[in-house]
């Protein structure tokens, strides 16, 4: 069989020595009782994860030239539930805080949420309608630094308040960073009760007041950011729509995105637009 051609998805070389190293240290945690070492390469399982998140494409229908659901699924499902999927985003996170020269961990973060349909037969227990934005479906909530990396992801029902999504932000920002995080920028959506428990927890939460003179989209200070990363992801055709029946795995693919983003940045790659198809080399 002839060597398959890359996608613009696939990682490169040097994308690949970022989080390789992760990978195989949780393989020699989970070898089979047998020693058999699997029939894929973690680079292609991991490929064509990366695939399906750019793509959107259902599980079924990855390329047959990639590895098929019963793996990728298999993997993306494991990683999703021991973290391991956390382990290499932060890894990659703080290489890039660090050639940014800055510290491991943020002293400030953006709050924001954003609400999202969802994809026929996505369980109504774990979705809502947005009372404010009226959408029905999921509402993510994220916590970026001042670079737009991701801190902390929540995803919740979508009729769930805007206080209650900053809480838990608030609460995976502080178990996440050691304490580091001084102050929390948010919107007008985020009330009292999040300025109380930020307290709690040594972050000063303030809530950015929109100019009323002012019309249309206009970037506050620092708040663009956050709406910058919602933008980047997007490129990932399958965070367009949340597809995914549990929302630990919504969460999962924001990771894995964000981890696709920053191994190109630590390369000098671009990532290729919807419009823009790019050769890619190894």
């Amino acid at each position: 069989m002839s060597e398959r051609r890359p996608h613009p998805s696939d990682l490169s070389d040097g994308q690949w020595s970022w989080i390789e190293p992760v990978i195989t240290a949780w393989k020699d945690r989970h070898r089979s009782v047998s020693g058999h070492q699997g029939a894929y390469a973690m680079r292609e399982i991991v490929n064509g994860s990366l695939y399906q998140g750019r793509t959107g494409c259902q599980w079924g229908y990855l390329p047959h030239y990639l590895p098929p659901k019963s793996a990728t699924y298999y993997y993306f499902a494991a990683w999703r539930d021991d973290g391991t999927d956390r382990v290499i985003h932060e890894l990659l996170r703080c290489q890039v805080r660090e050639r940014a020269h800055r510290l491991e961990d943020p002293t400030l973060v953006v709050l924001d949420t954003q609400s999202v349909h969802v994809a026929a037969g996505v369980p109504a227990s774990t979705t809502g309608r947005d009372p404010a934005k009226k959408v029905p479906g999921r509402k993510w909530g994220l916590a970026v630094d001042v670079l737009g990396l991701v801190i902390a992801v929540i995803v919740l029902a979508a009729i769930t308040h805007d206080n209650a999504a900053g809480i838990a932000l608030l609460d995976q920002v502080a178990g996440h960073t050691g304490g580091t995080v001084e102050k929390a920028l948010a919107d007008q959506g985020f009330k009292n009760q999040v300025i109380a428990h930020g307290a709690g927890l040594g972050i000063g939460v303030e809530i950015v007041v929109r100019n009323p003179q002012e019309s249309g989209f206009v970037p506050q200070p620092k708040r663009w950011r956050v709406e910058q990363t919602y933008g980047i992801l997007i490129l990932h055709r399958r965070l367009v729509r949340d597809y995914e029946h549990r929302p630990a795995s919504s969460a999962s693919r924001v990771y894995w995105a964000m981890t696709h983003v920053m191994a190109r940045r630590l390369t000098g790659a671009n990532t290729p637009t919807w419009r823009d198809p790019q050769e890619v080399t190894a």
